[in-house]
């Protein structure tokens, strides 16, 4: 890779079209073929693009929306990651910024890498920002591992709908003084290891209904109201000197002037609002600009890239026509317009690359992993009282893995189901323990649990005394009835340490201190 030169000398080296190159980040994909390769090697050549994001696979969910395409498991895809960034920043004339997805780390992405905890699993933290610090530290190590600059994280949308069907568990919660708080840990950590950081999606994806990757969401609120929530934690962290904020194809009329326009596509958004009012001297960067929220308006190959850019995008991600992209804005835009984007893309080019020959390992997951098991376990209902010295019977919903029950055999003896057809299985018992492992951290299809599974779960809980331990996303509580559960525990993960450490809890050797992030509308 070829060192970085300064601003000074990159203002008069770069001619006026290879500034403009330098705005575009598309995508590229660890398990592309050869030939797919060789498509984005010539636009590192021809273009003279500025950066990459990398995804799995072409059929990965950012790209394959109708989920029509088989992502295929590639055991070795973080060594093939590492050699396709080598190899491309062997042929690029300037350092490529490289940016990836790592909200939980770069398993997020990648096979066979460290995965952390969700956003909504470190909301349920309670005073405990120095593990979110070494959260984001230790993700930003597992980055540069990888050749990795730019970790396209954290979220800091406020969820405060359950039915949001894209962020959910992105999100830290829906207070926003803790939700930015936490970001900030997030931050902290990560910058600390000399990676960048990104907040998003500007002005805020949490109230939404709509996936930004297949339509455009309507937020009708005043901008009073979102002022005063959504934006809070995108103003708080500017003022911490936050690198970079990503539009959101979000439609927000009370901030456009009463436009329907995506924010990602609005002057008003994220010149007048973003840079003006809010005081921002960052890069933004679009959200992918392969999205349906905006990819579907903008047939002509070109127009849709400059659109982005006049509307105040410093960086064109994900975008899908390079070429035509480059000269529409050669074509439209002022040098002034072009010379300010490059010197922000450029600054944020010089804070993150480095010349490092130092070998970096990744990380180790498991030891911070069991702490924050062990403080966002969240007693949600009830108490266990004498529960383990019944005769009960423990069913697993949804396990891959039976961690939960393995580690309590251990100390009790028990009999467990893990397949249940109706109620009268258990009939010879009062006392049920649930282990329920939602299959999905996402909402649609009632998170991919069975309509017969919730039936069941609800007979149980008006016949039995049951003790319900959730290993997932605590909106699925939005689904069921748990007035007369004895006690409800949320687990948040369903990783092994997370289970052993919600077994402690069950035998009575770890209490729980966390509490959970997000509104559940169920009465208890």
């Amino acid at each position: 890779m070829n060192n970085m030169i300064s601003y000074h000398n990159a203002t008069t080296a770069l001619s006026i079209s290879e500034k403009v190159g330098q705005f575009f980040m598309p995508a590229a994909f660890i398990n592309d073929t050869e030939e797919e390769i060789k498509r984005i090697e010539k636009s590192i050549l021809e273009d003279g693009i500025g950066g990459l994001c990398f995804f799995h696979s072409r059929a990965s969910a950012a790209t394959n929306f109708e989920g029509q395409k088989k992502i295929v498991y590639n055991e070795n895809s973080f060594q093939t990651l590492k050699k396709l960034i080598q190899r491309y920043q062997n042929i690029a004339k300037y350092p490529l910024l490289i940016s990836i997805d790592a909200e939980w780390g770069l398993a997020m992405r990648i096979e066979n890498t460290p995965q952390y905890p969700y956003a909504i699993t470190l909301g349920a933290l309670q005073h405990n920002e120095d593990l979110i610090f070494t959260l984001g530290k230790q993700i930003a190590n597992d980055c540069k591992a990888a050749g990795i600059h730019w970790n396209l994280a954290p979220v800091v949308d406020i969820n405060n709908n359950a039915n949001n069907p894209v962020i959910g568990y992105r999100s830290f919660g829906e207070n926003k003084f803790l939700a930015t708080l936490k970001a900030a840990a997030f931050i902290k950590g990560t910058e600390i290891e000399g990676v960048l950081t990104c907040i998003k999606h500007f002005p805020g994806h949490g109230d939404t209904a709509v996936d930004s990757h297949l339509g455009l969401p309507l937020i009708d609120k005043s901008k009073e109201e979102l002022i005063k929530n959504e934006l809070f934690p995108f103003q708080q962290l500017i003022h911490e000197g936050v690198d970079s904020i990503m539009a959101g194809h979000l439609s927000i009329p009370a901030l456009a002037d009463g436009d329907t326009i995506p924010s990602s596509l609005s002057k008003k958004m994220l010149k007048d609002l973003l840079r003006g009012e809010m005081k921002f001297k960052g890069v933004v960067i679009s959200d992918a600009l392969n999205m349906h929220a905006v990819a579907m308006n903008y047939p002509t190959k070109g127009a849709l890239e400059w659109v982005a850019f006049d509307a105040g995008n410093d960086v064109l991600c994900f975008s899908e026509n390079v070429t035509a992209g480059v000269q529409t804005i050669l074509q439209n835009a002022t040098a002034v317009q072009i010379e300010e984007s490059f010197k922000r893309i450029w600054a944020l080019k010089e804070k993150a690359i480095k010349k490092n020959s130092e070998k970096i390992e990744l990380s180790d997951a498991a030891p911070l992993n069991a702490l924050i098991a062990k403080e966002s376990l969240t007693l949600y209902k009830g108490g266990l009282a004498d529960f383990k010295s019944q005769k009960f019977i423990g069913i697993a919903l949804g396990a891959t893995k039976h961690t939960f029950f393995n580690s309590i055999a251990k100390e009790l003896n028990f009999d467990t189901i893990e397949s249940i057809q109706d109620a009268s299985q258990v009939s010879a018992y009062d006392h049920v323990l649930i282990a329920l492992y939602p299959p999905k951290a996402k909402p649609a299809n009632l998170f991919d649990l069975t309509e017969e599974d919730i039936a069941l779960i609800q007979t149980l809980m008006a016949t039995k005394n049951v003790i319900l331990y959730l290993f997932g996303n605590p909106y699925v509580l939005n689904h069921i009835s748990i007035e007369k559960a004895k006690a409800v525990i949320i687990a948040y993960q369903n990783f092994e340490v997370f289970q052993e450490n919600a077994a402690q809890h069950f035998l009575g050797k770890h209490t729980a201190e966390g509490k959970i992030p997000v509104a559940i509308k169920n009465k208890l």
